[in-house]
């Protein structure tokens, strides 16, 4: 008998094998239904979190799982492993991004194996290698070809560490994601997809994404920001050009007494240059260059901003408004200038306050304690429109249709729908990232690098210094070339890729990733899509997911596939935590996944982390629990152990399974409710921590039997099944103690157990007492027993005789094997 659960030996012996026999490697197979989990694929800086570990330990799980169950099961792994941490490790350490980024993932991919996760490595993909970057080009100009990729001039915000170009969504309370500097403002020529046409479509295909959790929903609905309301032109006295205004309230027109333009607004220098007001406009304007965007739209900062000396003309009553610059007014949104009405806006009530100009009401509130003409604060709720002209009584929501029906009769506005997103940034000013695809010639513009030459690839000859430009100028080989249209003499695009891009589209890529003729095949990757199970942190709610989504809507209208959202299930897993605190080095709470390893195993590590709380909760970290879940493996593994050596004997399962006394029974119901319990948690609700529990409840019920007369074949049918529905959270040991009852195939080839519901059908049912819907005993039952039988029997009761002493029973319910109820006075 192996008396001693040695986790190093069986693990390392387990993982050799499943190495060596290709375990799970997937092919398609297009007569048999696939599923798709997949895990959101790491950065490869070198270590593994137990944020990892929980993540792919989830993972693994389904993957293993549907397995069993018969599926051709599609569970890749790779590295999104372009990006800024390589570059700075170059700077640091004087070795090349490349070569620091290959380092890492080799260690990474060695820690995933020793945790022993069911990948099909044979799909492994990084995104810094050539033959994935080239496909990234080519879709680069697929989405340029279709107007949806283009280079504008424009503020920009501008990490002054990292030196480089942000998305809005790349900025966090007015800092960078990640070195956490003050973001600014500078003006430079990007490159930039256009998302926004796609923004209608991403906000209403999210009410067909039931298996979304409702939380992401609304994180996307509320970043896409989709509002209806009117654009409406202002002329602008002595100015040739007019003004365009987007408002969701045309409501408050006749309350408009100033207008706003954004600092960055194109009108501002025409407006100003020359004029007494040009030094302090521009003085502004600096000053405004070194705020950060949730500086100034910060609903509690106090209001700044600078006269331009020009008026704006209302149009619907032509009264004339001055027109300031402000930082609270955003070039970004809607057209950069705004129509301002105090009354009804506290923005704009707190400037006019503070520059002392007009509030002019034009709702009126229907609450006697408002006083409509002397406000405290803006009015912002429904009225009755006052001062609006032929409008005046009516109520505003019919007045805001009325009113643009009007504007657009008399040319001066339209209804409008607009949204908070703005287009992609993608331009960065940094070396480790794809080459955009793109050449500038003084003959023909920018023009995309001809398909046959790709990838435009990496240079090694650059400098690394983290400072000013992009390191790909310092490169001599780089940067000059010919025009792919006319020949002559051009210039390469130096800004490299958002890494975003990069993991927009990788899911497709894992469908064919040795394709060296297109990105996937379309055949594989319409048979494999949608991700059936995508699982990733809550933090990707924005960026990634919703850049994953855009691409593969515009994968589908470029006919390379036909799914048109690339995720049918979504699951965010909570953080893991320790001491009250997510775990950082800065706090000194870091438990390492190798340290929990070489202590107690790595299905110890799985087995806890799937234990301690449902997926999408926060993990409390717990010594003890990790404890606790090692000393379980020890009483499976010795549990298998005596059966084999103990009382097995020769048996192999050929024969029939009898029950026969009232223990077979007992453990036969335990056996069939574990397997239905485990099969529903484990495939459906993903509730791996109650799985846990009740295989643990089996366990204890197997050692509990054994001590007495034992059934060898309904223990042997036991142990198997035990094995079997225990084995996707720890697959190690698993193998070992099947391979231990005799078999020569593996847990892996095998068919998930059923169920015998004929054997949940108890003899006998426990019955709750109650007396005035309280407690008071529980009584068995035979199954479905004569109401009057209960009732009899429970009145009877010593515990219900003290609880109706002195009392009548004015009425009995009885709920047939659950309960009865005695209604007392």
């Amino acid at each position: 008998m192996k008396e001693k659960y040695n986790f190093t030996e069986i693990e390392k012996k387990w993982q050799d094998v499943w190495e060596k026999e290709d375990a799970f490697k997937t092919v398609e197979d297009y007569d048999k239904e696939k599923y798709y989990v997949l895990e959101m694929f790491p950065y490869p800086s070198g270590k593994l979190h137990m944020g990892h570990v929980r993540n792919y330990s989830i993972g693994d799980v389904i993957a293993r799982f549907k397995r069993l169950k018969g599926y051709n099961v599609l569970h890749p792994m790779g590295w999104d492993s372009f990006g800024l941490p390589a570059e700075n490790a170059a700077i640091k350490n004087d070795i090349h991004p490349a070569i620091w980024t290959d380092s890492n993932i080799a260690e990474m991919h060695r820690q995933l194996q020793g945790l022993g996760f069911s990948y099909d490595w044979d799909r492994e993909v990084a995104t810094c290698k050539e033959e994935y970057y080239k496909w990234m080009q080519w879709i680069f100009i697929q989405f340029y070809n279709k107007g949806l990729a283009y280079k504008k001039d424009n503020p920009v915000n501008w990490c002054p560490s990292c030196q480089t170009v942000l998305a809005n969504e790349q900025v966090v309370d007015g800092c960078c994601e990640r070195c956490h500097t003050p973001v600014t403002k500078k003006r430079l020529s990007q490159w930039y997809l256009k998302i926004t046409d796609y923004a209608d479509r991403l906000l209403k295909d999210l009410d067909k994404m039931p298996g979304w959790p409702e939380k992401v929903k609304l994180m996307q609905k509320n970043w896409i920001g989709r509002s209806t309301g009117a654009e409406v032109t202002f002329e602008i006295e002595n100015f040739s050009k007019k003004l365009q205004i987007y408002t969701t309230r045309p409501d408050t027109l006749f309350g408009v007494t100033y207008m706003v333009l954004a600092p960055e607004h194109p009108f501002v220098p025409e407006l100003t240059n020359g004029t007494e007001y040009e030094d302090a406009v521009k003085a502004y304007q600096e000053e405004c260059q070194h705020k950060s965007e949730i500086e100034r739209t910060s609903l509690t900062k106090e209001k700044t901003g600078v006269f331009t000396g020009c008026y704006g003309i209302n149009p619907v009553n032509g009264k004339k408004v001055p027109i300031f610059i402000s930082d609270y007014v955003m070039m970004d949104y809607g057209t950069g200038a705004i129509m301002a009405v105090p009354a009804h806006d506290q923005r704009d009530f707190e400037f006019a306050k503070k520059f002392d100009l007009d509030i002019v009401p034009v709702v009126d509130s229907q609450n006697p304690e408002i006083d409509i003409n002397n406000l405290t604060e803006a009015f912002v709720a429904e009225g009755t429109m006052i001062n609006s002209g032929k409008y005046t009584g009516m109520n505003n929501k019919e007045a805001i249709e009325e009113i643009t029906k009007d504007l657009e009769a008399d040319g001066l506005g339209k209804a409008q729908v607009n949204y908070k997103l703005r287009d992609w940034l993608i331009s960065r000013q940094r070396y480790w990232g794809c080459p955009i695809p793109m050449v500038y010639c003084e003959e023909c513009g920018w023009v995309p690098e001809k398909e046959e030459n790709l990838p435009v690839k990496l240079p090694t000859d650059v400098e690394f210094t983290g400072k000013g430009d992009s390191p790909l100028k310092t490169s001599k080989t780089f940067g000059e070339t010919t025009c792919p249209c006319c020949g002559k003499k051009a210039v390469r695009e130096f800004d490299t890729m958002d890494t975003f891009v990069d993991s927009s589209w990788y899911f497709l890529r894992y469908c064919d990733a040795h394709n060296s003729e297109k990105p996937f095949d379309k055949k594989k990757a319409d048979y494999w899509m949608n991700v059936d199970q995508y699982i990733g942190g809550v933090e990707h709610a924005i960026l990634h997911l919703l850049y994953a989504r855009f691409f593969q809507m515009v994968m589908h209208d470029l006919g390379l596939v036909d799914a048109e959202e690339p995720f049918d299930n979504l699951l965010t897993q909570g953080m893991v935590i320790k001491d009250g605190a997510k775990m950082s080095k800065s706090l000194g709470n870091i438990v390492s996944p190798e340290e929990i390893q070489a202590k107690y195993g790595a299905d110890t590590a799985r087995l806890f982390i799937l234990f301690a709380a449902p997926p999408e909760k926060e993990l409390d970290w717990s010594d003890a629990g990790v404890e606790g879940s090692y000393r379980f493996l020890n009483r499976v593994y010795r549990l298998v152990q005596e059966y084999v050596n103990e009382i097995r004997g020769d048996f192999r399962g050929s024969e029939t399974i009898t029950i026969q006394s009232a223990e077979d029974k007992a453990l036969n119901f335990q056996l069939n409710a574990t397997v239905k319990k485990v099969t529903e948690d484990a495939g459906g609700r993903f509730s791996f921590n109650t799985a846990i529990s009740s295989i643990m409840e089996l366990v204890n019920a197997l050692y509990k039997y054994k001590q007495g007369e034992v059934n060898v074949p309904l223990m042997n049918d036991a142990i198997e099944k035990l094995i079997l529905i225990l084995n996707p959270f720890v697959p190690h040991i698993t193998e070992e103690l099947w391979n231990d009852l005799g078999h020569e195939d593996r847990v892996y080839q095998q068919n998930w157990p059923e169920f015998d519901p004929a054997a949940l059908e108890l003899e006998t049912v426990e019955i709750i007492v109650q007396v005035n819907g309280k407690l008071k005993d529980k009584m068995a039952f035979g199954k479905n027993a004569e109401k009057s039988a209960i009732e009899e029997t429970a009145l009877a009761s010593e515990r219900v005789q003290d609880a109706i002493a002195g009392k009548s029973v004015v009425k009995t319910i009885v709920v047939p094997n659950k309960l009865i109820n005695f209604v007392v006075k």
